[in-house]
């Protein structure tokens, strides 16, 4: 209320009266109320202080959870794993992937490039734990003969195992094997067959440079273990096995193969 008011003999506005004395009142009381938001405001700030920025993915139970930017690249891959392996390849798709990550559809082709680049990577990691499956197989033989179907036995396994990553990975117009990843990871796996045709033929084979019986013996084993592996997945193999004696498995009739092809080439 100023001097003109009373002057002109205004009266006070009650409810500007009750603010001024309010506000005094409050300037002679502790400030306990400022301080504990002064406190509740510093207390949240530790933890935003250096927090990874992160998007959100779906659980299985349809509740959101973070992914950190750092693990994203690998979150996509396991999601296109489980895409493939559920849809094939024809419902491998970039906007599949990231539904399946719970992410934006922008997130695989940041990290990825394309559809390419995606399944490129993808294959690598096939590729490398098809390696170690087999390497893992042949380390537990304890005799030559043994390690011999170790091999051939554990290629089988996987591709029934993993049946769309093993497609994938023989699906060379769909892969950039310029990508040093897939490059690496399949030069990987051409020497681990080759080395193992050399121990079998009791000679270094070298993966740069074949003699013409080595090649001829990598790509008969190769041809006679893939064609057996696409036989048995494409369901073609049922005809035979439903000749042979009761309770005949694959991989029954894969060691007699193997047996009858490789066992003799052996050292004792």
């Amino acid at each position: 209320m100023t001097l003109g008011a009373k002057r002109r003999g205004v009266k006070p506005n009650l409810y500007s009266v009750k603010i001024v004395i309010y506000t005094a009142d409050m300037a002679r009381r502790p400030n306990t109320a400022r301080t504990r938001v002064r406190r509740t405001s510093n207390s949240a700030a530790p933890g935003r202080v250096g927090r990874k920025r992160s998007v959100l993915r779906t659980t299985g139970s349809n509740e959101l959870a973070p992914y950190h930017h750092g693990a994203l690249r690998d979150a996509l891959l396991e999601a296109a794993e489980r895409v493939l392996e559920r849809d094939g390849l024809s419902g491998l798709t970039l906007r599949a992937v990231a539904r399946e990550a719970g992410v934006s559809h922008a997130a695989p082709t940041h990290h990825f490039g394309d559809l390419t680049g995606l399944v490129s990577e993808l294959a690598a990691i096939g590729f490398r734990q098809f390696n170690a499956a087999m390497a893992s197989a042949c380390n537990s033989a304890t005799t030559p003969p043994s390690r011999a179907l170790a091999r051939p036995k554990a290629y089988v396994a996987y591709a029934q195992a993993h049946p769309g990553m093993y497609g994938l990975m023989f699906r060379t117009e769909r892969l950039d094997y310029s990508r040093p990843s897939l490059r690496e990871a399949a030069e990987s796996s051409f020497a681990g067959l080759a080395n193992a045709i050399g121990a079998m033929r009791q000679e270094q084979i070298s993966g740069d440079a074949l003699t013409i019986e080595q090649g001829a013996a990598i790509a008969r084993a190769w041809s006679m273990v893939h064609g057996f592996t696409m036989l048995l997945l494409d369901g073609r193999l049922e005809d035979i096995l439903e000749r042979l004696p009761a309770g005949t498995t694959a991989e029954q009739l894969l060691e007699a193969i193997l047996k009858s092809t490789v066992t003799g080439k052996l050292p004792a």
